[in-house]
């Protein structure tokens, strides 16, 4: 990161400035038997995309509340960060009746149609799949986001100090969220560049957050992001660790 980061957008430009092609967010569904790797600039771009999604299809405004209803997943990941871009708050799990747009993934689907406003659902598929037949009332990300822009800008710059993510019930400010980011990347070893942080943790609480995207973030560092990982043998844990080269596991 750099002295400047304010927000968790400006800790992803400056991770894009300094090493693009380095991988970020590695996922894993243990269900599904999926991996997907995504570098700085995969990742960036699918932050492009649906941030110009979420600003100019969906009508997001600085200062509007976003539910996002969904588990530990790379497109969770992509959708914090295009909030963070385009100044609305991230309210992870929150009230879909209380927010002005909700994300929803398809275990989430009824609890999202509470929201009187926008509508999207996220399929979670394997390389990113749509829905057969989009969910009734919903907007499908996998067919809206391809023909986004490859580049974002927001019609009005980031407050760091306006509200920008709630989990858990608590508020962060995007500053507090990297002021927090770069203090627990410190306690979880991430001292530079190279630091890979294994999270078996869910994105409902800010440790599962802060280990499974914004510590690596602010660190230079990069995030092994499993899910469904309960149960599954040690020694498969231990040999992805091994292969990925992980330097701390949480979970």
């Amino acid at each position: 990161m750099n002295a400047t980061d304010r927000t968790p957008a400006d800790l992803l430009r400056s991770a894009l400035a300094a090493d693009p092609a380095r991988p970020l967010v590695t996922f894993y569904d243990d269900a599904t038997g999926e991996r997907v790797e995504l570098s700085v600039a995969t990742f960036a771009n699918w932050v492009a995309k649906t941030a110009n999604l979420l600003q100019g299809d969906l009508g997001a405004a600085p200062g509007d509340r976003v539910a996002l209803l969904l588990p530990a997943h790379w497109q969770t990941a992509v959708w914090l960060l295009a909030c963070s871009s385009v100044g609305v708050v991230a309210d992870v799990g929150g009230d879909a009746g209380a927010a002005d747009l909700v994300v929803a993934g398809p275990d989430a689907l009824d609890a999202g149609r509470a929201c009187s406003g926008e509508r999207v659902a996220l399929a979670l598929r394997p390389l990113g799949g749509r829905f057969p037949q989009a969910p009734a009332g919903f907007v499908d990300y996998a067919v809206e986001v391809p023909g986004q822009g490859d580049r974002f800008v927001p019609y009005e710059v980031v407050d760091p100090e306006a509200p920008a993510l709630v989990v858990a019930g608590a508020g962060m400010s995007g500053a507090e969220v990297v002021g927090r980011a770069v203090g627990d990347a410190g306690a979880l070893g991430l001292t530079g560049p190279g630091g890979r942080v294994l999270s078996l943790l869910s994105y409902d609480t800010w440790e599962g957050l802060s280990a499974g995207l914004y510590g690596p973030l602010a660190s230079g560092g990069s995030v092994v992001l499993c899910r469904n990982s309960a149960g599954v043998a040690d020694g498969v844990l231990a040999r992805r660790v091994e292969d990925e080269r992980v330097t701390t596991t949480v979970g």
